[in-house]
């Protein structure tokens, strides 16, 4: 009491009566101080172990090695000898077998000497799944032991419980057994949001594997093959922006001799632009299968009517350009179902300058697939010559962002204006894959489905 001076103070002729007074108030004050210092601690204890708690929970997401820590925070923070956790799972009222040494979590203080196989941890506790905590004594070799179990409970479920062991005669105090039931509570949290995230992370792997199929069926869908063509060299690549996409291009000879090319792109991206992709080249290709090579008008009306209730009622819509080039007369006839319009230029011999080619863009077009019941379009026509490229692309190239000029970072759209001039500097024998390489460099993510189809009249 004041700085250690009580000596001088008593020692002064004071009268009794203020004496006592004195000393009183001086004991109320220790009594005060005493209980602010006990309640100050324990706060302080009960926010270090919330912290470390939360520290758990923000260092890992992984369910069992998240496990493993909480049993040994609390063990050794709560002074167990030693402590056994057990997810609900394994404590299931009508297992026959107790659960076994990987299924449990263990916590073992430095100066314990209870072991693994003690019998009184490997025995089944009789009150697994209480709500509330339960102290009971035991005796492991001769000596008292205190069991605690610590449920932990979230939104009414039981997810797991921890039992502590104190060698000793001493068991927790109340305001430990507080402590504990509190923190049980961010425990639970933590356990839970660790469930949530195992969850949800076998769900990602499991939706990881059924795209991954998807992938693999539209990659067979699109790989297609083609023999020999005389007269013509074909190119196609088509890159979705995700594991799996709405664009597709289709390559078909018919039996009278006549090549069909097309290239389309379903409204939307992932899955659902995938499966009606994958009914639009089911279609088609019933379609290009006629005894009779088709007018490509007729074939994109019957390729709506088949795909407009469908397209319509799940607010999607198809843009396709369908060309059918007849080689014995040179010539291409075209429909456009709302596409980009494809481009035909010249061959450019070396010496030739760029600039001094121009190219034609098909731009006869009607509506996109989906958007009427009953579709029409004319068809358009053109007669090519030897060196003659006609190329089909899809909107994920001609809306790309490309850099303006090497000495900026400014992006813009390429627009099919840009793309001719991506086109006037490649090499006069046209590679897809150096044009793709220029369009959508290999360190930047890909926005869009991007679908290139190429044929070269020789």
């Amino acid at each position: 009491i004041n700085e250690g001076k009580v000596f001088k103070y008593i020692t002064k002729p004071w009268q009794p009566e203020q004496l006592k007074a004195v000393i009183q108030q001086a004991a109320e004050t220790y009594r005060v101080l005493k209980q602010r210092t006990y309640v100050l601690t324990q706060a302080l204890q009960r926010e270090s172990l919330f912290n470390r708690i939360m520290t758990v929970i923000r260092s890992s997401l992984d369910y069992t090695s998240m496990l493993q820590t909480i049993v040994e925070a609390m063990g050794e923070t709560f002074g167990a000898s030693c402590a056994v956790l057990y997810p609900a799972e394994m404590l299931s009222s009508d297992r026959a077998e107790p659960p076994s040494g990987n299924q449990r979590f263990t916590y073992f203080a430095a100066d314990s000497s209870m072991t693994p196989d003690a019998s009184l941890l490997t025995a089944m506790p009789a009150a697994q799944l209480s709500d509330r905590l339960a102290l009971d004594m035991l005796s492991y070799e001769t000596q008292p032991v205190a069991r605690l179990s610590v449920p932990f409970i979230y939104q009414g479920k039981t997810l797991a419980i921890i039992y502590l062991y104190q060698l000793g005669s001493s068991p927790w105090s109340q305001s430990m057994l507080n402590l504990l039931d509190s923190v049980a509570e961010q425990v639970a949290l933590a356990i839970a949001q660790a469930k949530l995230h195992l969850k949800i992370q076998h769900q990602t792997e499991q939706m990881q594997a059924e795209l991954e199929v998807a992938r693999q069926i539209q990659s067979n869908l699109l790989h297609q093959s083609w023999p020999p063509l005389p007269g013509v060299q074909i190119q196609a690549r088509c890159l979705p922006a995700r594991q799996v996409g709405g664009d597709f291009y289709e390559v078909f000879v018919h039996p009278q001799g006549d090549i069909w090319l097309a290239v389309g792109d379903v409204s939307g991206k992932g899955v659902p632009a995938a499966l009606f992709m994958a009914s639009a080249i089911s279609v088609l290709r019933r379609e290009l299968s006629q005894e009779t090579s088709p007018l490509p008008e007729v074939v994109m009306r019957n390729l709506n009517r088949s795909l407009a209730d469908d397209l319509i009622s799940n607010n999607c819509f198809i843009t396709m350009a369908l060309v059918r080039y007849r080689p014995s007369q040179q010539q291409i006839v075209y429909a456009n179902a709302g596409h980009v319009y494809p481009l035909v230029w010249p061959h450019r011999v070396a010496a030739q300058p760029a600039s001094q080619i121009q190219p034609t863009y098909l731009s006869t077009r009607g509506v996109p697939l989906g958007i009427l019941a009953d579709w029409r379009a004319a068809a358009g026509e053109l007669t090519l010559h030897s060196g003659d490229v006609v190329l089909l692309t899809s909107d994920g190239i001609t809306e790309a962002t490309v850099s303006v000029s090497a000495q900026s970072d400014r992006k813009a759209m390429l627009k099919q204006e840009g793309l001719w001039q991506l086109i006037q500097q490649q090499p006069s024998a046209l590679s897809l894959d150096s044009l793709l390489a220029a369009i959508q460099p290999p360190d930047e993510a890909q926005e869009d489905d991007q679908t290139l189809l190429l044929l070269e009249v020789i």
